[in-house]
């Protein structure tokens, strides 16, 4: 029997038999795994990319963005030199920009005190701006083949089931008795393909919710399956309603056909990305519009006509927003904070996804 820290509230069965499991595992991901661009090698620096890609995002999305990403910035040099806003701009519509902005920072820093090498010390790499404990597993086990546990949603469901673990794992401590347990189990080996199985099982086979268990290769070792309750687990709280927050989105146009953007604040949400005004509803009434942009800007503009409203809902809050056509009919726009630039123009920056559904509209 595994008896994991003393902390923890349980503990691997006497009758799993974890070298079996292990095998298992492992010759089905030698035989099925996906053949995916970030596979090709164990290069840290191209795991480490896609790693953070496919947080939060499907395989599918993530793979032309990887593709172009890697043949605009091949090298951690070629990122590290890189400005920020055309890495926004590679980013885009891949959402979640602060991983982009994190990734950055961090390569620049491995390029000045690392001589270029992503440190294959767990101390060293810990340190890197945006490496968690699932990332900083992930590129441990899969480029450097240490033995470390890297537990996302896809493991924590996949071993909630062979091992039956009922603990809730919107906690914060479960995540930490998941790392605990794979620890315990993965191969010392080959730890980058038990990681990765484990994610592709998940991915392929133990859905969340029409899990294949009869095409499992390690249904003989899964618990939930002998009991039945597999589409059970894994337990977890539902998160708290999100907030729903409406603005309008004014397209704004000078009478050079040139539109309105502006750059965010560098710190936040979308955090220097840019976007065609936002204003938040609960400020005013459609018909105050007018008198809004020439108290706060200083200029005169026509309504023209409401466009489709575009709706985008983040991990926490929901965006609803209402799009409204406006051109200017007098005023000095010099110094009004942000670029007038046509819609070629506006390309070249970089527009997160809700502001992508408004300029579609143009």
């Amino acid at each position: 029997m595994i008896i994991l820290k003393s902390s923890s509230t349980f503990s691997i069965p006497v009758l799993f038999d974890v070298h079996a499991f292990r095998d298992d595992l492992l010759f089905w991901y030698e035989e099925n795994k996906r053949d995916l661009p970030w596979r090709q090698n164990q290069d840290p620096y191209r795991v480490w990319v896609s790693e953070i890609m496919l947080q939060q995002t499907q395989v599918d999305t993530v793979i032309p963005y990887f593709n172009q990403f890697m043949n605009r910035y091949p090298t951690l040099e070629d990122l590290a030199d890189a400005d920020e806003q055309e890495v926004l701009k590679s980013w885009e519509g891949l959402g979640y920009y602060s991983r982009a902005r994190n990734l950055h920072t961090a390569v620049k820093e491995v390029v000045e005190n690392y001589e270029s090498t992503v440190p294959h010390d767990k101390k060293e790499l810990k340190k890197l701006k945006g490496i968690g404990p699932y990332t900083l597993g992930a590129i441990l086990s899969i480029a450097f083949n240490q033995p470390e546990p890297a537990v996302d949603g896809n493991v924590m469901r996949v071993i909630s089931r062979i091992l039956h673990i009922e603990d809730d794992i919107a906690k914060n401590k479960t995540k930490k008795l998941f790392e605990e347990v794979v620890q315990e189990l993965i191969s010392e080996e080959d730890p980058s393909s038990f990681n990765q199985g484990l994610m592709e099982l998940g991915a392929m086979i133990c859905h969340p919710k029409s899990p294949k268990c009869e095409i499992c290769p390690v249904q003989s070792h899964c618990m939930a399956y002998e009991k039945g309750d597999q589409t059970d687990l894994p337990v977890k709280t539902k998160n708290k309603k999100q907030k729903v927050q409406q603005y309008y989105g004014l397209v704004l146009r000078n009478k050079n056909h040139e539109y309105l953007i502006q750059k965010r604040p560098s710190d936040g949400l979308l955090a220097n990305m840019w976007e065609f005004p936002l204003i938040q509803r609960d400020q005013l009434k459609d018909e105050e519009l007018i008198s809004f942009f020439e108290t706060e800007y200083g200029i005169n503009i026509k309504l023209e006509e409401k466009g489709e409203s575009v709706r985008h809902v983040f991990s926490h809050v929901i965006w609803e927003v209402d799009v409204i056509f406006a051109t200017i009919t007098k005023g000095n726009t010099q110094h009004i904070d942000g670029q007038f630039l046509n819609k070629e123009q506006i390309e070249q920056y970089p527009l997160p996804n809700v502001q992508q559904k408004i300029k579609k509209q143009i």
